[in-house]
């Protein structure tokens, strides 16, 4: 589960950083990398709470 976990959050910042230089979409970006953060295992879980 782990290992999924890593890699959804992985796909998520990969994805908002990739909005935000490419699409030049700020906001869509920082939302991206947060949800990414909070997905990884490394970082706040939200499937922990």
């Amino acid at each position: 589960m782990a290992t999924l976990l890593w890699i959804i959050a992985v796909i998520l910042v990969v994805s908002g950083i990739y909005v935000i230089l490419a699409r030049r979409d700020l906001l869509w970006g920082i939302v991206l990398i947060v949800v990414g953060l909070l997905v990884g295992p490394g970082g706040v879980s939200i499937f922990n709470v």
